[in-house]
């Protein structure tokens, strides 16, 4: 779980600014602030995916299960 992480958040990234700007030169800004959005939602989703494992390796080194 290490520099693969940071690839994705970065390829997330990169992908929705590319749709994003592109949907923009066409005008549909509405859908482009739906992809910027929903880009934001799945880089949310790895980060608390993340802490929780986070908080799992804490618990089990403090012996709090």
């Amino acid at each position: 779980m290490g520099i693969d992480v940071i690839f994705k958040i970065a390829g997330i990234g990169i992908i929705t600014a590319v749709v994003n700007s592109i949907l923009e030169k066409s005008d549909k800004k509405e859908i482009a602030t739906f992809v910027t959005i929903a880009g934001l939602i799945l880089v949310l989703v790895i980060v608390v995916d993340m802490m929780g494992g986070l908080f799992g390796t804490l618990k089990s080194i403090f012996y709090l299960d």
